[in-house]
Formats: C-alpha cells, sequence, structure tokens
C-alpha cells in the first residue's frame, strides 16, 4: 500500500484544487488541510507514550482519520488565518488559540519523515530577498546593485554611484500588506516596481521610518519566469518590454504580454537549480532579466510562487502535471524505505 499525499494550504487555493485531481486520477487521492478551517473543521491527535509517537487527523464531520505516518510526502502551498469553533474569541484568547494552534499542528508535521515540497524549515530560510541576491552573486549569478537602508542620505549617494535611474521595490509584497487590514483601514492598494523620480528624492525622508530596498535599473529585453519542481525546470519568457504598463514591473496581468516556453544555456540551467537546492528547496519561482546584451540577470526567487498563470499562458509547460508527478515519486519512494 503506498503512503499518503497531504496537501496544506486553503480552501481558495485553486493551484491545490487542480493537482488534487490530477493525483487522484493516477491512485494518490491526497488529504488536504485547509488552514482557513483548521482547527475548525479538523480533528488531531498526537500522542507520545513508552517512548513511541503517534499522530491522526480526521475532516469533521465523518472523515476517515488519516494516521500521519502513513503521509509520503506532502505539498506545503499557502498560509492562512486560522478558524475556531467559537466565532467571538476576545482578542486575547485569539492571539493565544493561534499560539496554540501553530504549536499542535507543527508538532506533527515537523516529526513526519517524508518528502517535503518544500519544508517549512527550508521556506522559512529562502524567502529573505538580501541574502537571496548576496548568495546568488556568490553562485555566479549577475545582480543588479542593491541598497537596503533606512538612511535617506545613502540613497541619494547611491543613486549618484550608480549613475543612471534607480528603482524602488518592495521587498516583502507590492500590495503594502493592503490584503492584512480590513477596508476601513487600507490607504493603499500598493506599489509595484517603481522608477524613483525626482518628486520620490524629494520625499526620501520617509526612508527614514523603515528599511526600503533600492536596484539599479537595468534594460531588459526580455523577462524569465523560472519554476523549478524537484529535478525539473521549465521556463517561460515574458515579452515585458512589448507594454508600458509592464515594462518597469511586468506583474500587471491587465496587459496583454506574449509569453513563451524558453530554453536556457546549459550553465544558467544548472545554476537556477543549484541556487534553488542549495536551501533544501524542492520548488522556486525565480524571475530572472535577459539584457539587450543577452546578458542573465537574477533578481528574486518565491519559494511558494505562484504557478498556475504560466501553465495557463504557456499550455507547452505541465507544471499542474510535474507537481503530481513530484509528490506521487516522493510518495513512493517513502512507501519502499
Amino acid at each position: 500500500m503506498h503512503k499518503k499525499v497531504l496537501i496544506i494550504s486553503h480552501s481558495g487555493d485553486l493551484h491545490a484544487d487542480l493537482v488534487t485531481p490530477i493525483l487522484a486520477a493516477r491512485g494518490h487521492a491526497p488529504f488536504r488541510i485547509n488552514l482557513d478551517a483548521f482547527p475548525r473543521d479538523y480533528q488531531l491527535c498526537q500522542r507520545l507514550q513508552d517512548g513511541r509517537a503517534s499522530a491522526r487527523l480526521r475532516r469533521l464531520p465523518d472523515g476517515d482519520w488519516l494516521d500521519l505516518q502513513q503521509v509520503g510526502a506532502v505539498w506545503l502551498r499557502k498560509p492562512a488565518e486560522y478558524a475556531y469553533a467559537s466565532a467571538d474569541l476576545a482578542p486575547q484568547e485569539r492571539a493565544y488559540a493561534q499560539l496554540e494552534t501553530e504549536q499542535a499542528i507543527f508538532s506533527v508535521l515537523y516529526a513526519l519523515d517524508c518528502y517535503w515540497l518544500s519544508h517549512p524549515l527550508a521556506l522559512r530560510g529562502a524567502q529573505w530577498k538580501g541574502e537571496q541576491l548576496a548568495r546568488a552573486a556568490r553562485m555566479g549569478f549577475r545582480v543588479p546593485a542593491t541598497l537596503i537602508t533606512n538612511v535617506p542620505d545613502d540613497v541619494r549617494a547611491f543613486r549618484a554611484a550608480v549613475g543612471g535611474p534607480i528603482i524602488f521595490k518592495s521587498m516583502s509584497t507590492p500590495s503594502l500588506a493592503a490584503e492584512a487590514v480590513g477596508d476601513v483601514d487600507r490607504v493603499s492598494a500598493g506599489i509595484g516596481t517603481t522608477i524613483v523620480d525626482d518628486a520620490m528624492l524629494d520625499s526620501l525622508d520617509a526612508v527614514s521610518e523603515l528599511s526600503c530596498q533600492f536596484q539599479q535599473y537595468i534594460a531588459k529585453q526580455y523577462e524569465l519566469r523560472i519554476t523549478v519542481i524537484g529535478k525539473q525546470l521549465f521556463a517561460a519568457r515574458l515579452y515585458s518590454q512589448d507594454d508600458a504598463r509592464t515594462a518597469i514591473d511586468s506583474r500587471d496581468m491587465s496587459a496583454p504580454i506574449r509569453y513563451e516556453a524558453a530554453t536556457l544555456p546549459d550553465d544558467i540551467r544548472q545554476r537556477c537549480l543549484d541556487f534553488v537546492h542549495s536551501y533544501g528547496l524542492e520548488y522556486g519561482a525565480m524571475d530572472l532579466i535577459v539584457t539587450p546584451d543577452d546578458e542573465y540577470v537574477f533578481l528574486e526567487n518565491n519559494p511558494v510562487g505562484q504557478f498556475l498563470y504560466v501553465q495557463q499562458l504557456v499550455p507547452a509547460l505541465p507544471l499542474l502535471e510535474s507537481v503530481a508527478d513530484t509528490l506521487i515519486k516522493g510518495a513512493v519512494c517513502r512507501s519502499q524505505t
């Protein structure tokens, strides 16, 4: 009997929705934890007794119990706010409940001896953008000249030293955490990658509030979205310079720019794989620039980045199928040990 695939995400995750039937069709119907319904809609029990550990999980109201020792592969997709049986928890009660919920679920999950796409400890270590740039440079990538600072004069000096335009780019989220607050408290929908113009230079004192990231602006021939899944790599070319809306920041999906499958030079391909795997990750969504001189420039890696839109725009790249196959292979390998 093969071991189970466990998917951890939230109820609105279309990626998980689409991978599930692929797994099922191949005889590996997964068990899914939707964190936005956990622990309200689940029962979890971990037992440590006489030197032996066990854990089981089921979905309410009448789901079968899953012996978590039978999990052979875990796909850790996206976090979500937990949900509780009582909807009227006081602020301190909710804060405490969140801490205890994380203790309960991750005490179980971290103990699993299985294949991870990817392990939470690897994800935690791989998310820091400044460290990514330093690592990429050590591994032979060209990276943009970058400044992360809360010193306004440093920004002015950086722009002068670069000798050309610089950009501001959020390190965490271009939404400026708009999704984390209610409508009444939302003051901005976000800001994408932005050329620092003279007006912004006149407002640089705001930088003293918190460290911001500034980078040398690099001219683009096109951009690459590179998806690493296990030992496989898929590259999509984005013709971001075809539309003014995506010339600076390609994330504006309202612009109908061309996407197509791309083949990387062998050394760049291997470097991308090595970069993702250097963190212990089994997944990565990397963004690179190709300059008019055909030079490859590393921008960033998102260890849980979205990939469905890439397959929708480039159907030749079987990303959903690759995720399913990678999870199945991981589960089968664990079944044989």
